[in-house]
């Protein structure tokens, strides 16, 4: 069993992150423990968490939302489903929205 998580941090921003024990990786973040992109965007909140079957498959997935529009990672925060195919077709080759 493992976690694919996002935080909020203080600034705004999301970061994406998988783990095998979400509290204490929250904790980690919100304590600025490993340094790196949370550290100087503390406090950070977590705001949405899914649990997977596996370590490998929550990497798997932290990585394809990590490549996902903020407008998208908003869309599942709060739970649009619906939204996400659409969200997905909405980028042009050139990245911007259209």
């Amino acid at each position: 069993m493992a976690w694919v998580y996002i935080i909020m941090c203080s600034d705004n921003s999301y970061y994406t992150g998988s783990t095998e024990d979400l509290n204490r990786r929250v904790t980690e973040h919100q304590e600025g423990t490993y340094g790196g992109y949370t550290a100087c965007r503390r406090p950070v909140v977590l705001v949405f968490s899914q649990e997977t079957a596996t370590a490998n498959e929550a990497f798997l997935l932290e990585h394809q939302i990590k490549g996902w529009s903020r407008a998208k990672k908003e869309a599942l925060i709060t739970g649009d489903y619906d939204l996400l195919p659409k969200l997905a077709r909405s980028r042009s080759r050139d990245g911007s929205f259209g």
